[in-house]
């Protein structure tokens, strides 16, 4: 199935086919049976759609299902043939036909079966819906008002249990974002669902993800419909954003002027999203709806609705574009250039069509479902409970501010003040009054009352103190407003979990030790290009080991250093991390019966083993270095750089302290030494090649016995052949065999045939006619043969042979006998 050649065609969306049907009151479905089998392949084809059966290989002849360009084939066809008649759907197996009255729908039905007809394709009998006004096509209910969700699925969602694990939820959930076009408030209800999906929270089902399981099963359950989108009607799109979340709404502007919705869209802000500004925020449910809906706005002219004043001014057509705007807000403005459309502003409580999707619900009662063609108002923005009007009330009523108020307009009284009124006369040439409210410089003096609700303002987004004090002198003062402050933050149960981590301590320093192999550090280091590894440091001399392993178990660790204590020997002390392979009962009874101590360090703190730690990051670096090769060779070259290489604090290399001597590398070729050790290597040579002058020798002809290794004789006679190398011999045995044989495998015979004895006995003689000679010549020509030399022949025959003989070591007298006579 993967020989074949991928062939990329789109599949219609359901948006795309639903968005045609505008007008159509009368429909029919049609199901081709067995669709991909009705198409026959051509005999190329057939080779590799081949079958393994029991019975033998089997060609298939129609296109079977499970090749993966088999959908992308059938669409085009289908596509091709049936695409040019109006009101006319198919996708896939499917097909669906609508028309405005019964005869344009008759029409349509009779120039789609006629080409079925003509491709030879069948339709499923069972599955056909003809000339109804209702079908259900793709999952959706459709009709002349609209579409609906079907009842089936509705009824699988009422149906569905509570959710027990992340693995249900996501199934529920993909169930009711598949209708999420019907689903007002989609976003906002299910935004509790959504956070028990995060694997880094707890799975705890509490009182307000039941609300929204239920919540969300009630609102699909309503009667909402969605009109057909209709390319003579004019489009809206209403946007708007909230601190969690974005939404939009297509809708259709009716001839009275009601609003028809068409879809919804809503999704939650990021985390990073919700840290934007508000003006940011409207700005991205701006382009949220018109990506959304792009398939219906993008060519048409279309109303963009905001409750978000300022951003006219930013994203209106034709207007420029303000220089100092962020780069976001460009990239916004240049992405809605594309798009043919008008952007107005309406006030929020207006704002009746608003998908506020993202705000999570603030009541507990319940909601009614409008009717379907009216969309209200779903959730109103707060209101400010504070602001000028009732702080002039409040600092009418404050003993304290009443009097300073008055003071101010008055003038100051001269005699001596409390304590508490001395800080305001101390600023009174910084004080006024504006509609009742006292002013110092330009920030508000806050009543008493109000001070509170003025600090939760301040601290709603938890700024932490210095932040929270500057946000405090551009508005408002009071007398101790700092200390206010400083105790608010502190008391802030938020503020302090998320505080920055505390000063570090110096980190521990381990006891130097006097020995190698005496302390070990040892961790994982990895994954690293695919490859996990146990990194082994000694902290004496500095050696590394470094193992490849599978995996970080507690058996995978034990092997190895198994493996090292063989060759160095048991360590007196192992330091490692709290990895669950190093903290196992297996690995502690390891320790324990090759009685090495081991230490373990701080939980979360892997400063504390910084020696292994600094080796696992050199490591990395190096392996991450490798662009191709094997990586083997480069870590075998790595760990021999890192023994021979000097340590900065030892001043030694690894190798030399642990083994006291310094391993020989390609860099040693590099010193003029080397000449020497060359030249001893050549004396050496020599000397191997005067010795090999008294291996033994064989001629050809030579009678000799050769070693035998397939018969139980062990040694066989022979004759010599010729020799074709320095220590091997060809020889052919007796009954005529050829073999070949090394020196070792040799040794000397004597022929016991008459024709050899004479030529024994002449040698012999000749030997006899030598023994005249002087001692230095018999010294020089020493005849003896040694132990399994070659017996040489003297005859006739050869009177110029030389006569190889072995050196004879000359005797003289010891230099401390110099003085001395010796008798024999």
């Amino acid at each position: 199935m993967h020989a074949t050649k991928n062939q990329s065609y789109p599949l219609p969306t359901i948006s795309e086919l639903l968005s045609s049907l505008a007008g159509g009151t009368m429909f029919t479905k049609l199901d081709l049976a067995q669709a991909y089998q009705q198409l026959k392949v051509d005999e190329s084809t057939e080779e590799l759609l081949t079958l393994n059966t029991p019975r033998g290989l089997m060609k298939v002849c129609r296109l079977p299902f499970g090749v993966n360009v088999a959908p992308a084939i059938f669409q085009r066809l289908m596509d091709t043939h049936l695409a040019d008649i109006a009101g006319v759907k198919p996708y896939l197996d499917d097909i669906l036909i609508s028309g405005s009255s019964k005869e344009e729908h008759d029409e349509r039905l009779k120039k789609v079966l006629q080409r079925l007809v003509k491709l030879g394709l069948r339709l499923k009998k069972e599955k056909c819906v003809l000339a109804t006004d209702e079908v259900e096509f793709l999952g959706f209910r459709i009709n002349a008002r609209g579409i609906q969700p079907t009842q089936d699925k509705v009824k699988a969602i009422h149906a569905a249990p509570r959710p027990t694990n992340r693995t249900e939820l996501q199934a529920f959930l993909g169930l009711v974002n598949f209708y999420s076009c019907f689903m007002p408030r989609k976003a906002s209800i299910v935004e509790p669902l959504h956070l028990l999906l995060d694997k880094k929270q707890k799975w705890i089902w509490g009182e307000q993800h039941e609300r929204a399981f239920k919540e969300a099963k009630a609102l699909l359950q309503s009667s909402s419909v969605l009109a057909h989108y209709n390319t003579n009607l004019p489009l809206r799109v209403t946007c708007d954003a909230s601190p969690y979340g974005v939404g939009a709404v297509l809708s259709h502007v009716l001839s009275d002027g009601t609003e028809a919705p068409v879809a919804y869209a809503s999704r939650t802000l990021t985390t990073t999203e919700r840290n934007c500004a508000q003006i940011d925020k409207e700005a991205l449910a701006i382009v949220f709806g018109v990506k959304k809906f792009h398939q219906y706005l993008y060519g048409r002219y279309f109303t963009i609705v905001t409750d978000h004043k300022p951003l006219l001014g930013l994203l209106k057509p034709h207007s420029p574009i303000p220089q100092t705007v962020s780069p976001r807000m460009l990239r916004w403005s240049l992405l809605l250039s594309a798009y043919n459309y008008e952007l107005c502003f309406k006030n929020g409580k207006y704002l009746a069509n608003a998908d506020a999707l993202s705000r999570l619900p603030v009541v507990t009662k319940e909601f009614g479902i409008e009717e379907p063609t009216d969309v209200l108002l779903l959730e109103m923005p707060p209101e400010a409970t504070i602001n000028a009007q009732h702080i002039a009330e409040e600092t009418k009523k404050d003993r304290v501010l009443s009097r300073i108020l008055r003071w101010t307009l008055c003038g100051w009284p001269e005699t001596k003040l409390d304590t508490e009124y001395k800080i305001f006369h101390n600023k009174k040439a910084e004080l006024s009054v504006h509609r009742n409210c006292l002013i110092w410089g330009n920030r508000v003096v806050i009543p008493e009352a109000q001070k509170q609700e003025v600090m939760d303002m301040l601290h709603q987004a938890h700024p932490g103190i210095v932040r929270m004090k500057a946000l405090a002198r551009i508005y408002v003062w009071w007398p101790g407003i700092d200390n206010d402050i400083e105790q608010l933050v502190k008391r802030c149960t938020p503020c302090q979990e998320s505080r920055n981590a505390p000063e570090k301590a110096p980190v521990h320093i381990w006891e130097e030790t006097d020995q190698p192999w005496w302390r070990l550090h040892i961790d994982f280091a990895g994954p690293c290009q695919g490859k996990t590894f146990l990194v082994v440091v000694d902290s004496y001399s500095k050696w590394l080991e470094v193992r490849p392993v599978p995996t970080t178990s507690s058996a995978v660790a034990i092997s190895n250093l198994r493996q090292l204590f063989t060759t160095h020997g048991l360590p007196e002390v192992v330091v490692s991390d709290n990895a669950t392979a190093f903290t196992s009962r297996e690995f502690q009874n390891f320790m324990v019966s090759n009685a090495i101590r081991h230490i373990t360090i701080t939980p979360y703190q892997p400063a504390s083993n910084g020696q292994a730690e600094r080796m696992v990051q050199t490591i990395k670096r190096a392996l991450q270095r490798i662009v191709k090769g094997d990586w083997n060779i480069h870590l075998a070259r790595f760990l021999l750089n890192q023994h021979i290489t000097p340590n900065s604090r030892t001043g030694l290399s690894p190798a030399e302290l642990l083994m006291h001597r310094r391993p020989r590398t390609l860099l040693d070729n590099l010193h003029p030494d080397r000449a020497k050790t060359s030249s001893n290597r050549q004396h050496i040579q020599q000397r191997n090649a005067e010795n090999a002058k008294r291996t033994k020798t064989f001629h050809p002809e030579q009678p000799v016995y050769i070693r035998n290794y397939s018969k139980e004789d062990k040694w066989i006679p022979a004759t010599i052949e010729r020799q074709t190398g320095p220590v091997s011999y060809d020889k052919r045995t007796l009954g005529g065999e050829r073999h070949r044989r090394h020196v070792d495998q040799l040794r000397t015979r004597v022929d016991t045939s008459k024709e050899k004895i004479q030529e024994k006995e002449e040698e012999d003689r000749c030997k006899e006619g030598t023994e005249g000679r002087s001692e230095e010549e018999q010294g020089t020509e020493d005849t003896e043969e040694p132990h399994g030399s070659t017996e040489r022949k003297i005859s006739t025959d050869e009177p110029n042979r030389k006569h190889e003989h072995r050196p004879v070591r000359k005797k003289c007298r010891p230099k401390y006998l110099k003085e001395y006579i010796c008798r024999l």
